[in-house]
């Protein structure tokens, strides 16, 4: 009998059992099913992140008075021992916003070569900006800059101007306004937007511009925003209390070491730190804000892989019984097929087929059902198709192991069978 004979026989047997079949293929998918769709989804949110902070180039950084904290069902962000005294340092010694005059002080000192500067203040979010005949939803968010903001942040302007230092300094009631405001406000010719007045949050504003599309994500829809000058937004919102950020971006990404060493340097004297006192500020890049969230969203994952692995386990147990079931239903198949001349080794090699087959029909309804459901994630975070092929050709290897292992035995066992015995097996 030829491998060939064994897997069609094998074949015959999956389709002649239907029902056994459907139920362990269905236990085996739902492990392959949870790991795929898991990770599907993480990758689809990994996306999404870092989208989401690529708004500050790789070779920009920002001075905040602490660190922003990111968590995911209340896990840690930080894993090392050294990394876990030099945040309790720091939090010792952080908690005073950094004010105006400060944020002034270090535009003023910082002479790194080549490099921008920008001051920014958030204002208040999920805002309503309206004209007389038409409104937004309340999901726009109000951000106060410089005339340096919209570089330093990645904002390109489609119709109109930027700020000048004049109505930055001055505080004008201008502001420009991202192209999902002008869409809702302008319907089909944003450039209608210039010079218009409109109410952010009830207080009026002549629109100077309109910035162009860029990519946004779940987490910030980069489209619904107006931007002031962040004297707008002191004046305005004074009882907001927010923290003032500094923005810096140099020309040399070669230089990001050497431009946040010496913007502590400056900042430091500003905060009027001495010497042996930790640093009350906290200087963190896009790529490290993304990378701490993807710190946390690997937990997750590894949670995920847990679960899988526990129900693969199950399924190889269930996977076993049935095998062993069958086994002692096809005894007297066996025993025919010893008869007329098959070998221990055709009886083992159609047993261990059979369970690969199922085992991997699992695998693949998993691997399938998985992608499917988890594209669906991708598609509300707005990220492309995902497909975690890693894991799909390590679901299929993990599923022919089990269909290996849980067919083993009974494979032996059929294969030793009598064959005089098997054929008078009642």
């Amino acid at each position: 009998m030829t491998y060939k004979d064994s897997l069609v026989l094998s074949w015959k047997n999956i389709k002649g059992n239907k029902l056994r079949t459907a139920i362990t293929v269905i236990i085996i998918a739902l492990g392959i099913f949870a790991l795929i769709l898991i990770i599907t989804a993480i990758q689809a949110a990994s996306n999404s992140l870092t989208s989401s902070f690529s708004t500050m180039g790789a070779n920009s950084f920002s001075i905040r008075y602490k660190e922003r904290n990111f968590r995911f069902g209340g896990g840690r962000s930080e894993t090392t021992k050294s990394n876990r005294n030099s945040k309790k340092e720091r939090n010792s010694n952080t908690g005073i916003p950094i004010s105006l005059q400060e944020a002034r002080a270090f535009a003023d000192r910082y002479q790194f070569p080549g490099a921008k500067v920008g001051i920014a203040l958030r204002g208040p979010g999920s805002i309503v900006v309206n004209t007389n005949s038409k409104k937004t939803n309340p999901d726009v968010n109000l951000f106060g800059g410089d005339e340096n903001y919209l570089e330093l942040n990645g904002y390109k302007i489609a119709v109109g101007r930027n700020f000048t230092h004049t109505e930055v300094s001055s505080g004008q009631s201008v502001c420009l306004i991202g192209s999902g405001v002008a869409e809702k406000l302008f319907p089909g010719n944003n450039a209608k937007a210039i010079d218009a007045v409109i109410r952010v949050d009830h207080i009026p504003f002549r629109v100077l511009g309109v910035l162009e599309e860029k990519s946004s994500s779940a987490f910030f829809n980069t489209s619904k925003v107006v931007i002031t000058s962040y004297n707008n937004i002191r004046r305005l919102y004074a009882g907001l209390g927010n923290s003032y950020t500094l923005a810096v971006q140099v020309n040399d990404l070669k230089l990001m070491d050497l431009a946040t060493g010496e913007a502590k340097s400056v900042f430091r004297p500003v905060r009027k730190l001495e010497i042996k006192e930790a640093d009350n500020f906290y200087i963190d890049k896009s790529d490290s804000i993304a990378e701490s969230l993807l710190t946390n969203l690997g937990f997750l994952e590894k949670g995920t892989i847990g679960i899988a692995f526990i129900t693969l386990i199950g399924a190889a147990i269930g996977l076993m019984n049935i095998m062993l079931v069958a086994v002692n239903e096809r005894t007297k198949e066996i025993g025919l097929v010893k008869a007329l001349g098959g070998t221990r080794k055709d009886i083992r090699s159609q047993f261990l087929f059979e369970s690969v087959l199922i085992s991997l029909m699992g695998a693949v309804a998993g691997i399938i059902a998985g992608i499917l459901i988890g594209n669906i994630v991708a598609l509300l975070l707005h990220t492309g198709l995902v497909i975690p092929w890693g894991w799909v050709i390590a679901g299929i290897i993990v599923c022919t192991v089990v269909g290996l292992g849980a067919g083993l035995y009974p494979a032996i066992k059929a294969s030793k069978l009598d064959p005089i015995v098997a054929l008078r097996y009642e």
